[in-house]
């Protein structure tokens, strides 16, 4: 007679082909036997200990006296530019603590007090109007360039872009003499118009790389959507994709403000010194005086100049690090 089989030993034996399947595909999906999800706990792992030792007190610490070496040199030129220069060429500025009547507002008088021919508000001026035109222009051109490498396929694409990108590694001291020839053959020379193109042609590089990776993080279900609604590239860019970079047209307006407006070279190779059309560094580098002694006038008129600036970056700085962070992570 057979032998019955027992119901217990067959549901063990239906267990174990169970358990040898579920193996069976774990190392099939992984090709080495082991979780998908080891390699998951293992990334998180090495982000958790960053994360830690970045908010510890030690690298705290560390980031507070890297914060003090480099904001040192500014106090001391703030110190400077409020002492008498009797005082700032005998002694350092950090021996006006112990002494704080020596102050004075005189450096301020003597940098706000007009030039041969012009004051410090003409060429405050002067830099509003300059600045304006050289960063909006290349905020522009850089988002219509951008969502054309980002999101229209076109033959060569990816080919040009690594082109334009590359242009970052010219340096911009080769193109000034061209570029003063093309303006005086065109008679432009000396007018506004040679500093808006040139450092919008300068900028181009840098702001079309940042501004097309953060394009590149826009769902492409979002872009697929709108097309189906109807909307032409036209209306895609200026009604949706526009709101949605304003981090990254913040992060590079910062830098190119800051660029412009502490600019010397550019200006004064193709504007010259000329008061009507000079921006405030001229002006700045015209108070250290024929033999660059006056520079207890000079660090008053560097933290005239700074007061700008300093307010653009207080005001956009909530957009500069997620900016710089979107340029940055995609390529």
């Amino acid at each position: 007679m057979g032998t019955i089989p027992n119901p217990v030993d067959g549901e063990d034996i239906h267990e174990e082909v169970r358990e040898e399947t579920r193996v069976g595909d774990k190392t099939s999906a992984t090709g080495t036997g082991k979780t998908p999800g080891k390699k998951r706990r293992t990334a998180s792992g090495s982000a958790s200990q960053a994360k830690n030792f970045l908010s510890s007190p030690g690298a705290s610490l560390v980031a507070i006296v890297i914060a003090a070496l480099w904001t040192l040199p500014t106090i001391g030129l703030l110190v400077t530019s409020f002492r008498e220069q009797r005082d700032i060429n005998n002694t350092g500025w950090w021996t006006s603590f112990t002494n704080p009547g020596s102050y004075t507002l005189e450096n301020y008088q003597a940098a706000l007090r007009p030039g041969d021919s012009a004051s410090m508000v003409d060429y405050f001026v002067n830099s509003i109007v300059i600045v304006l035109p050289a960063v909006l222009l290349p905020l522009l051109l850089a988002s219509l360039a951008a969502y054309a490498f980002a999101w229209i396929d076109f033959p060569g694409r990816n080919w040009l872009f690594v082109a334009v990108f590359a242009l970052q590694i010219v340096p911009l001291q080769v193109a000034l003499v061209p570029l003063l020839r093309l303006y005086t053959d065109a008679g432009v020379e000396g007018t506004y118009w040679t500093v808006w193109i040139s450092h919008t042609i300068f900028a181009l590089p840098l702001a079309v790389f940042l501004i097309h990776n953060f394009m590149k993080e826009i769902p492409a279900s979002l872009m697929e959507a709108a097309r189906v609604d109807g909307a032409g590239h036209v209306r895609i860019f200026f009604q949706l994709l526009m709101p949605l970079i304003g981090p990254a047209l913040a992060s590079f307006g910062i830098f190119q403000f800051l660029w412009v407006w502490n600019d010397l070279l550019v200006s004064l190779v193709f504007l010259g010194g000329t008061p009507d059309v000079a921006p405030i560094t001229v002006r700045i580098a015209e108070l250290s005086g024929s033999r660059g002694s006056a520079w207890h006038v000079l660090s008053a008129g560097a933290f005239i100049s700074m007061i700008v600036p300093v307010a653009v970056f207080l005001g956009l700085q909530r957009y500069f690090v997620r900016g710089l962070l979107a340029g940055g992570l995609k390529g």
